[in-house]
């Protein structure tokens, strides 16, 4: 999924929308037993009445990506009507920002090296507590 990073947002907002943040706490909150589609799709469009309607296709167009990425993943099962898949994190909701996080910095650093490493320089400069975390991670 191509990430679109939104400042502006609060959050896991940064990066999507209200929609996919549900289907991911559906998710992440069914680690155990998995989730199909449907049931995503039920409880996201419980969360958002009111709100907005979103459609079975569109989150499972969301699962499928999450997938690809290797967000989530999936087991195929036999049931009623052929085949379906049940949904399972591969991140937890803690490893997928880190996940965004790597994401964003590795395409600055790509783009626009020195510039992005100026910049976490000066963050760390305004925030020393960090700057301190980070030196003892390294």
């Amino acid at each position: 999924m191509p990430i679109v990073f939104d400042p502006g947002k609060e959050g896991l907002e940064k990066v999507l929308r209200d929609y996919q943040i549900e289907a991911l706490r559906v998710v992440w909150a069914n680690a155990e037993r998995g989730v199909t589609s449907r049931e995503v799709w039920e409880s996201v469009k419980k969360a958002l009445e009111g709100i907005k309607t979103i459609s079975r296709a569109s989150i499972i167009n969301f699962l499928n990506t999450m997938c690809d990425d290797g967000i989530l993943r999936y087991k195929e099962e036999t049931c009623k009507g052929g085949m379906r898949r049940k949904y399972f994190p591969a991140l937890d909701e803690e490893g997928f920002k880190k996940y965004i996080a790597r994401t964003v910095i590795e395409s600055l650093l790509r783009d626009f090296p020195e510039q992005t490493l100026e910049a976490i320089k000066e963050a760390m400069e305004s925030h020393p507590e960090l700057a301190e975390r980070l030196k003892g991670l390294l």
